[in-house]
C-alpha cells in the first residue's frame, strides 16, 4: 500500500530555479560565492553593505544556479508583505501611466511589488480601493490625488506609511508631493505674451480639480501682469481630455471671437484642441499658437509637436514610491539614503518644479476671427 505523500513547507531560504525542475537553497547560493548564508539572505533582504567583489560573486552565484527567492516566504518571514498599494485614478490615462511607471521601476529593485487600483475620482470608490489594500497588508501606500478628504486619509496614514502624490497635505503622518500649477500656468501664458500674443484663449480642466483652477489663476495672472485685459469670453469648458479639448475649440471658432493663441489646461485637451483646428483648415503654429501641460509622450511626436509645461511625472512617481518603499528602497539606492538624511527635519511635503518645454507651436501671431 503506498503511503500518501507529504508536502513539505518551503521555507524561506529555498526557491525554484529558474527551469523549476528542482530546488535551489540559499545555502547552495551562499556556498558557491564563498559567503555565508546569513550574507546572502541580508543582501537580498537589501540590509547588507559588502564589498562590491562579494556582491558580484553572490549575483553570479543567482545566475548560474538560477535561484529565484520566493517572495512570500521572505515577507512573512521579515513580518512584510513585499507590496505597495497604489490607487490611481484613471490606469489608461497617459498622465497616470507615467507615474504608475516610475513606481514600478523604483519599486522592483528593492523587491517591492505594486497593487494597483482605481478611484475614478469618485470618494466612495476611492474608499472602497483603499480598504482593499489594507486588507492585503500592503507596506506602503502611494495615493495619487483623488477626493477623499485629508481626515480619511490621516486615518488610513496612522496604519501604514503614506505617500500622496498632487495634493498638498501639511501634516506630519504623510509626505505629499504637490504640484505649483500656478507658476505652470504663469509660465505657459507668459510665453504666449512673449511671442506677441494678446488674444489668448484658454481651455480649462475639470472645475473640480484645484489644478485646474490654480492653472486657470495662472493664466490669468499672467494677462493682468503683462496689461491685456481679461476677456472671460476666451476662456473654455473642459474636462483634461481629447474630446473635452475639441469640442471646446469648437465653440471656440464658432463664436466668431478674434484670438491667435490657446493655451490648454493639459496636453490631452491641446491634442484635441488641435484636432479641431486641423479639421477647420486651421494651422499650427502657422495661424494659431498653442501650449499645453504635462510633457507628456503624445506631445512629443504630434504634428506639429507641442509645446508645454514639463512636469516630471515619470520622476513624480519614481520619487513617491522611494518615499513609501522606505529603508529598504534607500538600501537598494544608497545616493537616495544620503539624499533623505541631508533633508532630514524638512517638512513632509515637496512641490514639484516645472520648466516650458519649446517646440514649434508658437510662431503664428494671426488673428483667428472666424471658421
Amino acid at each position: 500500500m503506498n503511503q500518501p505523500s507529504v508536502r513539505r513547507k518551503r521555507s524561506p531560504s529555498t526557491a525554484s530555479n529558474a527551469t523549476g525542475a528542482s530546488t535551489v537553497t540559499l545555502g547552495m547560493v551562499a556556498k558557491a560565492a564563498g559567503v555565508s548564508p546569513s550574507t546572502v539572505s541580508r543582501i537580498l533582504n537589501g540590509t547588507a553593505t559588502v564589498s562590491p567583489e562579494k556582491r558580484e560573486a553572490i549575483d553570479e552565484a543567482i545566475r548560474t544556479l538560477g535561484f529565484r527567492p520566493n517572495p512570500v516566504a521572505r515577507g512573512l518571514a521579515g513580518g512584510r508583505t513585499l507590496s505597495v498599494g497604489v490607487l490611481t485614478q484613471t490606469i489608461n490615462s497617459p498622465f497616470y501611466g507615467e507615474a504608475l511607471r516610475g513606481i514600478e521601476d523604483r519599486l522592483e529593485v528593492a523587491g517591492y511589488i505594486p497593487i494597483f487600483v482605481s478611484g475614478h475620482w469618485h470618494e466612495a470608490e476611492e474608499r472602497k480601493a483603499m480598504e482593499a489594500l489594507m486588507s492585503r497588508r500592503a507596506d506602503g501606500l502611494i495615493v495619487l490625488a483623488g477626493r477623499m478628504s485629508s481626515e480619511a486619509l490621516e486615518g488610513y496614514a496612522s496604519q501604514v506609511p503614506m505617500v500622496v502624490v498632487g495634493r498638498e497635505l501639511r501634516t506630519e503622518r504623510i509626505f505629499s508631493i504637490a504640484f505649483d500649477n500656478f507658476t505652470g500656468g504663469l509660465l505657459a501664458t507668459q510665453h504666449l505674451v512673449e511671442c506677441g500674443h494678446r488674444r489668448i484663449a484658454f481651455i480649462a480642466g475639470d472645475p473640480l480639480h484645484k489644478d485646474a483652477l490654480d492653472r486657470e489663476a495662472g493664466y490669468r495672472a499672467a494677462l493682468e501682469r503683462a496689461g491685456i485685459p481679461f476677456d472671460p469670453a476666451l476662456v473654455l469648458a473642459g474636462d483634461f481630455t481629447e474630446a473635452g479639448g475639441l469640442l471646446a475649440v469648437n465653440r471656440l471658432l464658432e463664436s466668431g471671437l478674434a484670438f491667435s493663441a490657446i493655451f490648454a489646461a493639459n496636453d490631452q485637451t491641446a491634442i484635441g484642441a488641435a484636432l479641431g483646428l486641423y479639421r477647420r483648415n486651421v494651422r499650427v503654429p502657422d495661424d494659431v499658437s498653442l501650449v499645453g501641460f504635462d510633457d507628456l509622450a503624445p506631445a512629443k511626436f504630434s504634428v506639429p509637436p507641442l509645446t508645454t509645461i514639463r512636469q516630471s511625472v515619470y520622476e513624480i512617481g519614481a520619487g513617491a514610491a522611494a518615499r513609501a518603499g522606505g529603508a529598504r528602497i534607500d538600501a537598494a539606492h544608497p545616493a537616495l539614503k544620503r539624499a533623505r538624511s541631508a533633508h532630514a527635519g524638512v517638512p513632509r511635503h515637496r512641490r514639484a518644479a516645472f520648466r516650458l518645454r519649446v517646440y514649434a507651436v508658437t510662431a503664428g501671431r494671426n488673428l483667428v476671427e472666424q471658421y
